[in-house]
């Protein structure tokens, strides 16, 4: 099932994904469910690309998509094991070790 990206969502989502111009549709006709699973899954062709693409984002929008990860709207857990690890180290790079322990925690990892 998938949900109505809002436009915070779509300016993410087109930040890691530009070829894709914006759709946010899978081949099987539904809106993606979250933002970094099919970047994960379908678009990053390895975990160094999935890097590169996540490292574009700033500060704000690594907030909402560790706010959504905390809200379980985000499905961390999901991703390619690299990339799980790249979103983890990000949170603590941009924002801070607090948030990244809380979020470890949330996740089962800590």
């Amino acid at each position: 099932m998938g949900r109505v990206f809002n436009e915070m969502d779509n300016q993410i989502f087109n930040k890691l994904a530009p070829e894709l111009s914006g759709n946010t549709m899978s081949n099987a006709g539904h809106n993606y469910p979250f933002i970094l699973r099919p970047i994960s899954h379908k678009i990053a062709e390895d975990g160094v690309d999935f890097r590169n693409r996540m490292e574009k984002l700033d500060a704000e929008e690594m907030e909402y998509l560790f706010q959504m990860a905390m809200e379980g709207k985000e499905d961390i857990r999901s991703l390619e094991e690299d990339d799980v690890d790249t979103f983890l180290e990000l949170v603590e790079e941009k924002l801070s070790t607090e948030k990244l322990k809380e979020l470890k925690a949330k996740l089962g990892m800590a």
